[in-house]
């Protein structure tokens, strides 16, 4: 069973790699919902996009998923409702242990709440938590958990600022930037 995942896999990757640069947004909707655990209405996924384990990741209403990003479900991936997230960001749900003679394998699920906002080219490791509100700054590391309406930034990111809007806007892209 283990090199049938491995050959699924492969597949997976191969296929989507061509279809992830189909230009017609509707399109690649249509695929990723085949294989994606959920996708919510209204949500933007732009081209060359890289999941890895699909069944293992969701993704909530209103959402936009730039270029160029990475998402990472081996480990769990849970992505809230009018989150933001921007070019060349990667989300890892799994890596490695570096204290482990063996390279052994270390997860945790990653958790985006509602109305985050991930800056272009940022990092979140695995088990990271980033809550309601919440802006990640351009090429950051998020390694661990960050609060409510909590601006960060920084490798590793640290607090930098606090978010003070009521956060009520509905992400929906434009129909010519699918």
């Amino acid at each position: 069973m283990g090199k049938f995942k491995e050959l699924l896999s492969g597949f997976w990757l191969f296929v989507t790699a061509g279809i992830m640069w189909i230009p017609i947004h509707q399109l690649r909707l249509v695929y990723l919902r085949i294989f994606v655990k959920s996708i919510g209405k209204n949500t933007t996924i732009l081209r060359n996009v890289q999941i890895l384990s699909p069944r293992n990741v969701s993704i909530g209403d209103n959402t936009v998923i730039n270029n160029n990003v990475l998402l990472d479900g081996r480990g769990g991936l849970t992505i809230g409702n009018n989150v933001d997230i921007a070019q060349e960001v990667n989300i890892w749900s799994l890596g490695h242990d570096v204290n482990d003679d063996n390279h052994k394998s270390k997860g945790g699920e990653v958790i985006i709440h509602d109305y985050v906002w991930i800056a272009s080219r940022a990092t979140i490791l695995q088990g990271v938590t980033i809550n309601h509100g919440a802006v990640i700054a351009s090429c950051s590391v998020v390694t661990k958990d960050i609060s409510t309406m909590t601006i960060a930034g920084g490798i590793p990111a640290k607090p930098i600022g606090i978010r003070e809007n009521k956060l009520n806007y509905k992400l929906n892209y434009s129909p010519w930037f699918r």
